[in-house]
C-alpha cells in the first residue's frame, strides 16, 4: 500500500482533495491518504498571553480565564473544530474513491508529523496550508521543518489553490 501523510492547515475542501489524489493516480498499489491537522493547545495559549502582558508595562494583567474549567471548555471547542476539519478532509479524500483516515494533534505539528511518518511507513509528505510568506521566507514553515526531518518526500501545496495556479496561472487565493 502506497501511504501517503498529509499535514492540514484547516479541512481540506473536495478541490484539494482531487489536487492531492491525482498526484498519485499512475500508482499501481492500492493508496491510503492518513490526515493530520493541528490545533491550539488552550492551556499553552493562556500561558503565553499571560506571560506576553506580564511582560509588558501593565500593572495588573487582565484575567483571561476566570477558572480551569474555561481553559477546558475552550479546550473541547478547540478540539471539536479540528475533529470536524479531519471529518471534513477525511470525505473529501474517500469522495475520490481511495482510503483515507485522519487526526488531530495539540503537540507540534512538525514533530507529530513525524511520528506518524515512522508509524505508518508513509512514501511520501504533502504539506497543505495558506501562504505564510515570512515563515516560508526564513525557513521556518512546515515544510521546511519536516524536510530537515524527514527522509520522504515533501510536497508544499497551498489549500483551495488548484496547482496550476500555484504555477502562476488562474487566480485562486493568493492576491487575499
Amino acid at each position: 500500500m502506497y501511504e501517503v501523510v498529509i499535514l492540514a492547515e484547516q479541512a481540506m475542501t473536495a478541490g484539494d482533495a482531487h489536487e492531492v489524489v491525482s498526484l498519485h493516480e499512475d500508482i499501481d498499489d492500492s493508496r491510503h491518504y492518513h490526515v493530520l491537522v493541528p490545533c491550539a493547545d488552550a492551556a499553552q495559549d493562556v500561558g503565553a498571553a499571560l506571560g506576553t502582558v506580564a511582560a509588558s508595562e501593565a500593572v495588573t494583567a487582565p484575567q483571561v480565564f476566570t477558572a480551569e474549567v474555561d481553559v477546558a471548555t475552550a479546550q473541547d471547542e478547540i478540539e471539536r473544530g479540528a475533529r470536524d476539519a479531519v471529518t471534513a478532509s477525511v470525505a473529501a479524500i474517500r469522495s475520490q474513491g481511495v482510503e483515507a483516515s485522519g487526526e488531530f494533534t495539540s503537540a507540534d505539528p512538525v514533530a507529530r508529523l513525524t511520528e506518524v511518518v515512522a508509524e505508518r511507513g508513509a512514501a511520501e509528505v504533502v504539506v497543505m496550508t495558506l501562504p505564510h510568506s515570512v515563515s516560508e521566507l526564513l525557513h521556518l514553515d512546515w515544510t521546511s521543518k519536516a524536510r530537515r526531518r524527514l527522509g520522504v518526500p515533501i510536497l508544499h501545496l497551498l489549500e483551495h489553490e488548484p496547482l496550476d495556479a500555484e504555477a502562476g496561472y488562474g487566480q485562486g487565493i493568493s492576491g487575499m
